[in-house]
């Protein structure tokens, strides 16, 4: 039985290595990327405090075959957007762009979708492999400014680790 917990009250660098060895731990050699971002939902919502969503969206075709999209992958929180165009909201953005969205206010970002109307704050981290988006992570607070620079840094490292394993 795993049981990964953060410390309490520790510094950001030292919780986002804890967070990592975690992960690393519980996707190392597992081939899996369904159970392998489950385990990672899970991971950032123990270690994370101050978010009503954490999880992935993952790049596939659209419903009729067509260009790219976001498509929901696993996550933890309240029932969420299926689907999202690229260029569309923060996450659209993140992988249209490939690069990290730290929005301190949603409802100040141009074509923000409200999944959750609690949301107040989101981190973005695109998951690149061999120069392409494959997913997203997403992680949102009901606290406005929630995320830092060192929160959108340990999580580009997260997605660093999990780029040829999800």
């Amino acid at each position: 039985m795993y049981d990964f917990k953060p410390g309490a009250a520790v510094a950001a660098e030292e919780l986002y290595h804890d967070l990592l060895n975690a992960a690393d731990a519980l996707t190392a050699g597992e081939p899996d990327a369904v159970a392998n971002m489950a385990n990672v939902a899970a991971l950032l919502w123990e270690f994370l405090p101050d978010l009503n969503w954490a999880g992935f969206y993952r790049v596939g075709p659209t419903k009729s075959g067509g260009a790219d999209e976001l498509v929901l992958g696993p996550f933890v929180g309240r029932p969420a957007c299926i689907r999202i165009p690229f260029g569309t909201g923060v996450c659209g953005t993140a992988a249209q762009s490939g690069t990290t969205q730290l929005v301190a206010d949603v409802h100040a970002f141009p074509g923000h979708i409200a999944c959750d109307a609690a949301s107040q704050s989101e981190l973005v981290v695109p998951v690149v492999r061999k120069g392409a988006v494959i997913a997203v992570i997403d992680l949102d607070s009901p606290s406005p400014a929630r995320f830092t620079a060192e929160d959108a840094v340990g999580i580009e490292s997260l997605a660093a680790l999990l780029a040829d394993r999800i």
